[in-house]
């Protein structure tokens, strides 16, 4: 699974349209990296992008867009109203998908290190990359801005983190850090009232309000210091205004760190706190991109909620998202376009698993070698889990059987992931094929070559050993979701269950085919003797396996 991070750096300029479109093709240059988002502010004077890709070709986008402006944008000019030190003023990075914070922050050094380097400019990490916690805040960072800078750089405590230490009047200095997620998020009200809106917004916010007395005074600590009553949600920050467009009052909102309060939870609180006043929510909107886990936390919270089996499709889980924070609410709510993954992964429409029942077959008969026998036994596998799944989403949901919901529903949930793993092995399959054959079609001359080109097709063919294999541990995975619903599941679907078992043992029988007259052609004959004894043990338990969950299926279908 590809690894995702995003970037979203921050340069003063946003009126010169020119060097906006020359740092767009500076990101735009590099392959593997798709630019997003463009959003500029002539009063700020202030631009920010927004891309997304794989950890390396993003670094590389960043450090060419830094260059670029660099290159074009004279801090001695600049004049907005948004705080700034540096022509690229911030860089942060984000983990999005199958990375941990602390390798994003690694790569967050190594653009900092590359920086300091190669283009001779100074600047500090902040967020989770910072030095030291002095430094992790960007406002204190960033504190004195660029007009503070010449004499705040020489100072000890304000030494760059990498970079020379010496002011550089053109391009200022640069805060290069890793965050979490920041979603901006508004919920719609039915009131015009922005002062009610505003109240809600500090009750749920983390300052809060400040403390006042009878008389509407403000309280003061023993420092002179107001004294603040917190809000109800860590990590955000929120505001009631009154949206003309719309006729109607929010709370505009931003989730600073999703991993502490997600949206879902924010819309409960504000809901609560709304009905304590006597005002209903009636939707959301979300502002800019959310990352699809996001959505998908949401629609599992809202199931769970109506004790639901979570056990659903991506697509389900985001529709009921959709509905139940009522992100329609104001306009259409379209996750093609709202999502950072969907964005990302539009592709050319050649996955094998995008295509319909009847292309797949089509494209399957044709005159072509791939799809295969290896392709077509993990799309029968995947039919296998599903027809297990679906049986646990209908049991989960029966009258009578509410005392039961959980269990179903957490193997609807394992049904669902290893469906997902065998579609992906549907497409990698294919690929695994696809690289065999430029193996062979690698230069074959030279001596040199063509120990090269013996190695490659030794690699490749291994690896299309391996896929098929992978199926086959899946679908035995799978089996014990079968086995739990001809048992325990809905007796009207015992059939269904039982029809699941035999797409996975077909899937199982199929993929140790394509095992078998792969690993015919490598020469490492000790791997090749592990991994069919590996599949050959696989195949004769779910062979016995099988046996018995068909008769156990029939005795129940004839009873």
């Amino acid at each position: 699974m590809k690894q995702l991070i995003e970037c979203v750096p921050n340069f003063s300029e946003g009126r010169d349209q020119q060097i906006l479109e020359k740092i767009s093709d500076a990101i735009r240059s590099v392959e593997g990296v798709k630019l997003l988002d463009i959003d500029p502010g002539r009063a700020t004077n202030r631009t920010v992008f927004t891309f997304v890709g794989e950890p390396e070709p993003v670094i590389e986008a960043a450090f060419r867009a830094i260059q670029t402006a660099s290159e074009l944008i004279d801090m001695r000019k600049h004049k907005g109203e948004h705080p700034r030190m540096g022509a690229t003023d911030v860089c942060p990075l984000i983990p999005i998908r199958n990375i941990s914070m602390e390798e994003v922050v690694q790569w967050a050094h190594k653009l900092g290190k590359r920086v300091g380097e190669e283009l001779g400019i100074s600047g500090y990490y902040y967020e989770m990359a910072a030095s030291s916690p002095s430094r992790k805040n960007l406002a204190d960072v960033r504190s004195g801005e660029y007009e503070g800078l010449e004499k705040k750089i020489i100072t000890p405590e304000w030494k760059p983190d990498f970079g020379p230490t010496d002011f550089n009047p053109r391009f200022g200095a640069i805060a290069i850090g890793a965050r979490n997620f920041l979603i901006a998020y508004n919920i719609n009200l039915n009131t015009t009232s922005t002062r009610r809106a505003n109240a809600i917004a500090f009750d749920v916010r983390e300052a809060g309000r400040v403390k006042t007395d009878e008389k509407g005074k403000t309280i003061l600590d023993e420092d002179n210091n107001p004294i603040r009553i917190p809000g109800t949600l860590k990590a955000v920050k929120a505001i009631g205004w009154y949206i003309e467009e719309y006729g109607i009052a929010q709370i505009s909102m931003n989730l600073t760190d999703i991993t502490v309060t997600s949206v879902h939870q924010a819309f409960d609180e504000v809901c609560e706190k709304a009905r304590i006043r006597g005002i209903r929510v009636t939707g959301s909107e979300l502002v800019g991109l959310v990352p699809l886990q996001c959505m998908l936390d949401a629609g599992r919270y809202f199931l769970e909620k109506q004790q639901r089996s979570i056990g659903v499709s991506d697509a389900e889980l985001i529709k009921i998202a959709v509905r139940s924070l009522g992100l329609d609410d104001l306009k259409p709510f379209d996750p093609k376009k709202k999502i950072i993954e969907y964005m990302l992964d539009e592709g050319d429409g050649s996955n094998l698993i995008t295509l319909s029942v009847e292309a797949f077959c089509n494209l399957t008969s044709a005159e072509s070698p791939a799809p295969g026998g290896g392709s077509v036994s993990a799309v029968v596998g995947a039919l296998g889990v599903s027809l297990a799944t679906m049986v646990a989403n209908l049991s989960s949901h029966k009258r009578g059987w509410d005392d039961q919901w959980e269990y179903f529903s957490r193997w609807a949930t394992k049904g669902q992931a290893l469906k997902s793993q065998l579609l992906y092995l549907v497409d990698e399959d294919t690929n695994a094929f696809n690289q065999i054959l430029e193996a062979f079609r690698m230069p074959n001359e030279t001596a040199e070559e063509k120990e090269f080109r013996k190695q490659a097709i030794q690699h490749a063919t291994k690896y299309a050993t391996e896929i098929p294999f992978q199926v086959m541990q899946t679908v035995y995975e799978a089996l014990p979701i079968a086995e739990a619903m001809i048992q325990k599941g809905l007796p009207s679907s015992v059939s269904d269950g039982a029809v699941g078992v035999l797409c996975l043992q077909a899937a199982m029988r199929g993929a140790y085919l394509n095992v078998k007259i792969n690993a015919g052609s490598l020469h490492d004959k000790d791997y090749v003797n592990q991994i069919l004894d590996k599949a050959k043990l696989l195949v004769t338990k779910m062979d016995i396996q099988t046996h018995e969950l068909l008769a156990l299926a029939e005795s129940k279908i004839l009873s």
